[in-house]
This record gives structure tokens, C-alpha cells and sequence, in this order.
């Protein structure tokens, strides 16, 4: 992701490529003959017939597991014969050594669901990902350890990212008649390093895991294609619209007659918090996936359908400033964030269909329900400050990983004796904090504009509380090795180093304990839950009014929704409709400042290019 500034921001994407596009994967089933995939001179070859790629990127992370099937559906209505998709595995392994493979996280049974619906798989497992995803996908509690460096032969990286996954998806290699054609070793890394001997280790790894069976391959910008590949590993390149005819020429002279893929092709973009909602030319790029094909080439839209950041799970990135992105992971693609179908994905579908002769393209599923909620009053309350777990003391404030959190929020609190006045700094915050003095807000600090410091004016004997939320880890970059969220270093009042501190791990995974009363005019001003509910007589999709309530997140039948701020540009959060039910639904929302009015709603369609106060 480094070959322009646009490289630099995006995510990796694809796999191999080919000549003619192939009929589709068959549907599975226990007698599935094994199938053999190879580069045979300039094309990939499924069984000894050309195989041209035309794939396109969904997250299964991203969607809610009763949404899989339309969406796989949708690709092959669009004509794709192929779907990419990235393991994150910060989801797949929360907590050192405990697993999770259930739910939304059955990468196995998403993988088989798309074999039924005739798509071959490309596997992105990393241990990397990027994909605007809080630490590229690696886990937090990597960093409790203070001198570990990520990406990089440290054992202490290498070791826990030999992950288990082979244990699930080795099986589901097209050699055993299951979907997966290729894996990416990495991602992208000529944009990040050239540790060709660390590219090594994460091939061997990948390979001691069962999953060398299939094509593997390397995905780079055309200028880092030298540093990020390997000799005897397949590459492709990864490139924005306007750039095709450039960037393949660059990896046609890099692997001279080989296949040509389009690793990732960006046919969108995403959004940062407080900058224009980013929206790209469908025209233009139907053109270019029109000539890309012509030549023979494959592809891999990224994305083709993007999704959301569910709870915590958004990334940031890192342009000399810190930029941390939305909750809609929508991305202007040709499926929007809730599974509406949009002109660029009728666009596509028509260069597709004349590319592929002889190959029948199903009708897309029908539109999925959509809903208004009508307003409703969120009537109880509960100010955080009064619902605060047991602390842990220490005498210097450290980040939240070191205490075994991850994601959330997390409060340092320290009682000043004598009297102190002036200017509060605090050394390495990350990444934005809410400061109260005696329970009244004081000021707040903003990493996105490098803010580390402000003026307290206090009486002796005060208690100084401040609230850090962790907004989003940069996941591109070298910056991502030193993300450790929460206050990083000394905090200082007048130029005297404050002690003895009092932490709260405020990770928001579990509101079962909090204590509400019923709201009224004068409840705190403060951080605050508010409770409400709506009932409904028939479920659909909607997208949550959040504009007047501030900063904050909100849960919705315990299902995490992700973060709000009103600075826009988005300003509502998706609700799918299988996280509703019919009759009571109950809404949670933890908002930073008190709202203007205890009131929600939902729409029928999202609001994501309203920006607000900055």
C-alpha cells in the first residue's frame, strides 16, 4: 500500500490470474473431487482450462452471518466467479491461546456457503491484514509486551502468529474439493518493509499449517513489488482507478509472461472522522475493468461489498496526522453497507456479463426489508463515573494493553493534595481524552489534531479524572508497532510529574452491571448509558439517527453497534434486521456529553456525508 499516497491508505487485496473466466465452483458436497490449480506460461490453469479470475472482496467479520448468503448471492449475480475475504485475527484469538470459530467468526462455514453458491475462495490469513481495521487485524494484547516489534522476525511476534487456522480451512483447499484456490502470504508488505527473511518465515508458517496446497501469492503496489515478493511465490499488483494500464505494465516487467492480476483494484474509498465522505467514478471504473478484462487479466474489486466496523473494530491512518476512520465501512462499493445494490454494481455486472461468454449470471436476491423506527425516549440513565469497576493502582499511568484490555475505554484517576495550578500535559496519549476536575469537565485532548495539553485551574484537594478512549489503531504504517492505547507516558500539572494513580479497564464488553435510575433534566452532564426501547411488529434494516447526541457508541440488543461523533461525515449506525426482533428491542447508547434530547429514531437510509461541529 505504498505506491501513491491513495496506495498508502488502502488495504491489500487479491490473488492470481488468468485467460478465460471459468465456469463456477461447484456446489459442495462429501464426495467433491479434489481439483488442481497452477500457472501454466502466462495464465492460471483450474484442471488444465484457463481460468481468468473476477473476484471481489467481502469481510465475513464485517457482516452478520444470517447476511452471508445474500451477499455471496449478489456476487455471483453480479457475474463474480470469485470472492476474497481476510482472516482477522485479532477476532479469531481475543485472548492469548483462546480461539474463537463460532458465530460470525466460522470462517469454515462462510467459506463452504460461498462453495454453495458456486464461488471459488482466495484467503487473505495474514498474520496482517490492514482492511481499516484496528491493528491491521493483529491483536492487541501483542502489544503488553513492551519491546515486541510487529511485522518483523522478533520471535515474539512470530511465534503467536503461527496461528491454528489451518486446523479450519486446510480442508476447504480446492485440492480437497473445496473452494479456496489461492492464499496471500502477508500483506503487502513492500509497502511496510523488505524483510525477505521474515516473508519467508510467514510462508513456512503457512505452509506448516496445511495451507500450501493451492496458488500462493504476494500483493504490492507496482513500485514495491521488489520488496515485497518472493522469488518463487506468485505476485500480483494492487492499484487505484486511472492506473491499470501503468501498474500492470510494472509487474509485467517485474514477472515478465506470467499471469497479470489486479490484486486489488480500489473501486472505492473509505472515510475518516471529520473529513468528506469519499465517493468514487462508477462510469470511469466500469471502463477500466472493461480493458482489464479484454487483456485477459483478473481481477479483484476491493471492495465488493464493504460493511461495517462493528464495535471497536475500526482502524486509522496515518498521513504525518492521525486519521482514524468511521464505524460504515460502506466504501462506495458496488454493495452498499446494508446490501442495497447501487448503479456501480449494474455497471459492473453489464462488462462483466460480455466477458463471459457461455456463463449463465443469476438474477440478483431480492431487496432486503427496510424499516423506519419512529422516535423513541431513551428513559434511564446511569453516569459512568458512578458505575466504575474496581481500580488498579499504580504509580504511573500505562497503557491499557498491559493490563490485558484491548478495546474501550479506560479511566486514570489521581487525588491532587496541594495546590496546583497551570498547564496539565500529558505525554503520549492515545487517542482521545476527556479531562474532569472534581467531576466537571475540564477540556478534552484530541490526538487527531496533536493535542497533549491543557490549562487546570483547581483548588487544593482535588481529584483528577481522565477519560481515554481508544479511537481506532493506526493498521498501516510503521506507526502501528508503538499503538498502545490509553496514556503512553508521564503526566504532568505546572511542570510537576503527578503519581499514584488509580486505573479503571473500562472495555465495554459487558453493561450488565450498571446501576440505572430514571433520566430527568438535571442528570450529569457528564460521560453517561442511557437505556431505552422500541417495539416493533415486523424486523427490516434501519440506520440509527444519532445527531444530538455527540461522541459515543451504542449497543442494541446487546449487539455492539460501533461509535458515533458528530463530526460526521457519517452521522446514523446501521442496525441489521436480524439483530432486532419483533416486540421489545432494547438500545443502549453511552454518550460523552449529555445529548440534547433523550430521543432516537430510525431511518430508512443511512446518512454518511453530513459533516458537523469540528
Amino acid at each position: 500500500m505504498n505506491v501513491s499516497t491513495l496506495r498508502r491508505t488502502l488495504v491489500p487485496f487479491l490473488l492470481c490470474t488468468a485467460v478465460v473466466v471459468s465456469p463456477v465452483a461447484p456446489a459442495q458436497d462429501n464426495s467433491a473431487p479434489a481439483h488442481r490449480i497452477v500457472i501454466e506460461g502466462d495464465h492460471l490453469a483450474l484442471d488444465g482450462q484457463p481460468l481468468q479470475i473476477i473476484s471481489g472482496e467481502l469481510h465475513y467479520e464485517r457482516i452478520p452471518r444470517e447476511y452471508w448468503r445474500d451477499r455471496l448471492k449478489k456476487a455471483r449475480a453480479m457475474g463474480l466467479n470469485t470472492i476474497s475475504t481476510y482472516v482477522f485475527w485479532n477476532v479469531h484469538e481475543p485472548k492469548p491461546g483462546a480461539y474463537d470459530f463460532t458465530g460470525s467468526l466460522d470462517v469454515a462455514a462462510f467459506v463452504r456457503t460461498a462453495q454453495e453458491e458456486g464461488l471459488y475462495v482466495i484467503l487473505r490469513p495474514g498474520p496482517y491484514a490492514c482492511a481499516e481495521w484496528d491493528l491491521g487485524g493483529l491483536p492487541a494484547w501483542l502489544l503488553a509486551d513492551p519491546n515486541i516489534v510487529l511485522r518483523s522476525s522478533d520471535e515474539k511476534f512470530l511465534a503467536p502468529a503461527e496461528q491454528r487456522l489451518g486446523t479450519e480451512l486446510a480442508p476447504l483447499q480446492i485440492t480437497h474439493g473445496g473452494p479456496i484456490v489461492a492464499v496471500q502470504v502477508e500483506n503487502e508488505y513492500g509497502s511496510f518493509g523488505s524483510d525477505h527473511d521474515y516473508m519467508k518465515r510467514i510462508l513456512a508458517a503457512l505452509r506448516n499449517a496445511g495451507l500450501g496446497e493451492v496458488l500462493l501469492y504476494t500483493a504490492d503496489g507496482g513500485d514495491e513489488l521488489p520488496a515485497g515478493t518472493l522469488p518463487d511465490i506468485h505476485a500480483v499488483v494492487n492499484f487505484g482507478p486511472g492506473e491499470a494500464k501503468a501498474e500492470f505494465a510494472k509487474l509485467q516487467k517485474f514477472r515478465p509472461g506470467r499471469p497479470m492480476m489486479s490484486g486489488e483494484y480500489w473501486d472505492g474509498w473509505f472515510d475518516h472522522w471529520g473529513e468528506k465522505h469519499q465517493t468514487t467514478n462508477a462510469s470511469q471504473q466500469a471502463q477500466e475493468l472493461d480493458w482489464i478484462l479484454s487483456q485477459g487479466y483478473s481481477i479483484n474489486l476491493y471492495m465488493f461489498h464493504g460493511g461495517t466496523n462493528f464495535g471497536f473494530m475500526n482502524g486509522a491512518n496515518w498521513q504525518k496526522v492521525y486519521e482514524p476512520d468511521v464505524t460504515s465501512y460502506d466504501y462506495d462499493s458496488p454493495v452498499s453497507e446494508s446490501g442495497a445494490l447501487t448503479k456501480k454494481y449494474f455497471a459492473f455486472r453489464e462488462v462483466i456479463a460480455k466477458h463471459s461468454p457461455g456463463v449463465m449470471i443469476p438474477d440478483s436476491p431480492a431487496p432486503l426489508p427496510v424499516i423506519d423506527v419512529p422516535e423513541f425516549e431513551l428513559a434511564e440513565s446511569a453516569p459512568l463515573l458512578s458505575n466504575l469497576p474496581t481500580p488498579i493502582r499504580v504509580e504511573r499511568p500505562r497503557g491499557m494493553e498491559t493490563f490485558g484490555q484491548s478495546y474501550g475505554y479506560i479511566l486514570y484517576r489521581t487525588k491532587i493534595k496541594e495546590f496546583l495550578t497551570g498547564e496539565l500535559t500529558i505525554h503520549d496519549l492515545r487517542s482521545y481524552a476527556r479531562i474532569f476536575v472534581n467531576g466537571k469537565l475540564a477540556g478534552t485532548l484530541d490526538r487527531r489534531k496533536k493535542q497533549d495539553r491543557l490549562r487546570i485551574e483547581a483548588k487544593a484537594d482535588f481529584t483528577l479524572d481522565i477519560l481515554v478512549e481508544g479511537t481506532g489503531r493506526i493498521n498501516f504504517t510503521t506507526e502501528l508497532r508503538n499503538e498502545r492505547q490509553g496514556i503512553n507516558g508521564s503526566v504532568t500539572l505546572a511542570g510537576k510529574e503527578l503519581s499514584d494513580w488509580q486505573v479503571f479497564l473500562l472495555p465495554m464488553d459487558d453493561l450488565s452491571k450498571l446501576r440505572f435510575s430514571k433520566a430527568s433534566s438535571d442528570t450529569s452532564q457528564g460521560p453517561a448509558f442511557y437505556r431505552g426501547q422500541f417495539d416493533l411488529h415486523d424486523t427490516g434494516d434501519t440506520f440509527l439517527d444519532t445527531r444530538g447526541w455527540g461522541k459515543g457508541a451504542v449497543w442494541i440488543n446487546g449487539h455492539a453497534l460501533g461509535r458515533f461523533w458528530n463530526l460526521g461525515p457519517q452521522q446514523t449506525l446501521y442496525i441489521p434486521a436480524p439483530w432486532l426482533r419483533k416486540g421489545a428491542n432494547e438500545v443502549v447508547v453511552l454518550a460523552q456529553d449529555k445529548p440534547k434530547a433523550l430521543l432516537l429514531r430510525g431511518l430508512r437510509a443511512p446518512i454518511l456525508d453530513e459533516l458537523g461541529a469540528k
